[in-house]
């Protein structure tokens, strides 16, 4: 069956990023933001109120793989901490969340090569992302490093309450694709999470063995595996001729 599209993983993939959700400063800096929202709460408390109201989250959902959703968790936490208006919060858990995520961030970049090989792929193939992602940071980062004209659909995670190696994370591109199993290619960082995720639908893989990602799973063996990325154009015309 004839390759129409290839289907990548986004953070480790195509996005090479570091964050670190442990800093400090993370937790001071929006502790001293929210005194002038009204909010007066130590940043010792916020982070183990976040953490708290994260927990409550994966427990209350019955998806195998839950996805956080972390305007849920800032609007659950502004409410908690007296901010009654809904309309103030609306706002304000989006700004919180893009605040978190940008104090956290220590790297943000595309991988060597990353524009020059997909510039190569779209003349031949369509192609979409499928990553465990939060839709009120992953839009900007997309942008940041100058991907988004070249995707569609786009399956962020958190809009739909569970995460990848759940296969229906990428049922939902193929749905939207209208393609099947045998008309795409996963590209993906981890063994888990993408390439045991895609293979659970009989979708061929390239294992791209990046700076993160589980570098191997339990009798899980990839169709290509790859160091640079630059090498994803032989490994795909390596499938497409079988």
């Amino acid at each position: 069956m004839r390759i129409k599209a290839i289907l990548f993983d986004l953070y480790g993939t195509l996005i090479d990023i570091e964050t670190d959700e442990s800093m400090e400063k993370i937790y001071r800096g929006i502790s001293r933001f929210l005194i002038y929202q009204g909010i007066n709460v130590r940043w010792q408390n916020l982070r183990d109120l976040y953490y708290g109201i994260m927990q409550e989250q994966l427990l209350s959902s019955s998806e195998q793989y839950p996805e956080i959703d972390v305007e849920a968790i800032w609007d659950t936490l502004l409410a908690r901490q007296g901010l009654a208006s809904k309309a103030k919060r609306r706002d304000l858990k989006i700004y919180l969340a893009q605040l978190y995520r940008g104090l956290s961030l220590k790297r943000l970049r595309r991988f060597p090569h990353v524009k020059r090989v997909l510039n190569t792929l779209r003349l031949s193939y369509r192609m979409a992302i499928v990553s465990d992602a939060q839709p009120c940071f992953t839009w900007a980062e997309i942008r940041t490093v100058k991907l988004g004209a070249k995707f569609d659909p786009v399956i962020i995670s958190a809009d739909y309450g569970f995460r990848k190696p759940d296969p229906r994370m990428i049922q939902l591109a193929l749905d939207k694709l209208r393609l099947t199993p045998g008309e795409v290619v996963f590209v993906g960082n981890d063994m888990y999470r993408d390439i045991y995720c895609a293979h659970q639908l009989g979708i061929k893989t390239v294992f791209f063995a990046s700076t993160s990602g589980a570098q191997a799973h339990e009798q899980v063996v990839p169709n290509y595996r790859i160091t640079r990325f630059k090498d994803l154009l032989s490994a795909v015309e390596a499938i497409v001729q079988q």
